[in-house]
């Protein structure tokens, strides 16, 4: 099972935010996953960025693969606290 950390979509028409998933990279994009580990909101300014990080290092460590737009979010997280 290749599990992805990734964004997953909510909201409404033109006005998304997103939340940050650990998936099964076979499943849809909105479909099932295993566990939400952050949220990100990119309509408010400065844009919303709610991460738990230990949970994303646990998956990490465990085998998951962030996609790139999760790693740089990860990143603007870590380098704000």
């Amino acid at each position: 099972m290749a599990v992805k950390i990734r964004l997953r979509r909510t909201g409404k028409k033109k006005s998304p935010s997103y939340r940050i998933v650990v998936a099964d990279s076979r499943y849809p994009r909105d479909g099932r996953f295993l566990e939400q580990v952050g949220f990100y909101d990119p309509m408010t300014e400065p844009a919303t960025i709610k991460i738990d990080n230990e949970k994303i290092e646990k998956w990490i460590a465990t085998g998951a693969q962030p996609t790139e737009t999760v790693r740089s979010l990860i990143n603007k997280s870590k380098n704000a606290e």
